[in-house]
């Protein structure tokens, strides 16, 4: 879907914002940028819909250049949320919502229905709020609606660039669980930027951690905790306190994903080549073994009772950061 090749960005002073990024980001992927200030996670951003001039390389979107995109068209075709949120504070909020889907010259009934649909999608009933203007909106909901904006036009492409991080807490917690919700029924690709590390745990099908412009590590979630590439990622994750929130810190074991039923059960039969780990064991220990893609069987008083798999651990450590705290 899109396609780094070689990109960079300098500024005046030799100041490299972007270092020859080589990236594949998939079709329908929850892609996430991370890295301290500085690391070039938005310019990267930014540079996909031609909001930064690319200094040298080439980004691709379905295998054509996007200097080769009508700039117009490229931005109508690619949603952007932005964490300022940028709703037109004298446009009401169905008129937010219709911007793209004018310029596009749909017809009146089509964009009125598309209106209805998205506000339906985000929890917010349409006739309470088409008319409102965004000032009689809360911070979360003024969100939603940014969010329900870049999807408007129904792109392929929806950029979020730290949508979540001015709101407060409980409703940064519930914006991400929606999101989430969201992405699952509109499979979208979205490239999201973000400085913190249980945020990007939470959504990221792959993120993408980065420092001085390069890209350190581009892995799962699963393998991001439990594989760090070097010390950097490590602490990195460990000063947001990612490893805190994503039970490491606790005590939680093998069998805690069984009681909650995430785990693959049926009859599976044991090969020689299998690893094997028992419930009792700690979720640290399961970390350690599991690699992506790969089956881990689970014994209980010496009988296998079923499989655990990236997909089960990634979906625990969400569950952990929904609920909020130190676990």
């Amino acid at each position: 879907m899109i396609k780094f090749e070689n990109v960079s960005k300098y500024y005046p002073n030799d100041n490299i914002a972007v270092k020859s990024l080589n990236l594949n980001i998939r079709d329908g992927e929850f892609f996430v940028l991370i890295g301290p200030s500085g690391c070039g996670k938005t310019t990267t951003l930014k540079m996909i819909n031609r909001l930064v001039d690319i200094s040298q390389g080439t980004i691709y979107i379905n295998n054509k250049k996007i200097s080769e995109y009508n700039i117009h068209e490229l931005r109508w075709d690619i949603g952007y949320v932005l964490q300022q949120i940028g709703l037109f504070p004298h446009m009401t909020i169905e008129e937010n919502i219709a911007i793209v889907p004018e310029l596009k010259k749909w017809d009146k009934k089509k964009v009125n229905e598309r209106i209805t649909e998205l506000l339906e999608s985000v929890g917010l009933e349409p006739d309470k709020y088409r008319k409102r203007k965004p000032s009689e909106l809360s911070g979360g909901e003024q969100q939603r609606v940014g969010v329900v904006r870049a999807l408007a036009g129904d792109p392929k492409i929806i950029l979020m660039d730290e949508p979540f991080s001015a709101l407060d807490p409980i409703s940064r917690q519930k914006l991400q669980q929606d999101i989430v919700k969201l992405q699952k029924r509109i499979e979208k690709t979205i490239v999201f930027v973000t400085h913190d590390m249980q945020e990007a745990l939470a959504l990221g099908d792959r993120i993408c951690v980065m420092k001085d412009g390069e890209v350190v590590q581009c892995d799962t979630p699963t393998n991001i905790i439990s594989n760090p590439k070097n010390d950097f990622v490590e602490n990195f994750f460990k000063s947001g306190n990612a490893y805190n929130t994503c039970v490491l810190k606790g005590e939680y074991k093998v069998k805690d994903l069984i009681d909650i039923e995430l785990y693959n059960h049926y009859k599976y039969k044991t090969q020689n080549n299998n690893i094997i780990i028992d419930d009792e064991s700690s979720f640290e220990d399961l970390l350690k073994l599991l690699k992506d893609e790969e089956l881990i069987l689970v014994r209980h008083k010496g009988q296998i009772i079923g499989t655990i798999d990236s997909n089960n651990v990634v979906k625990f450590i969400s569950m952990q950061l929904e609920k909020g705290g130190d676990v």
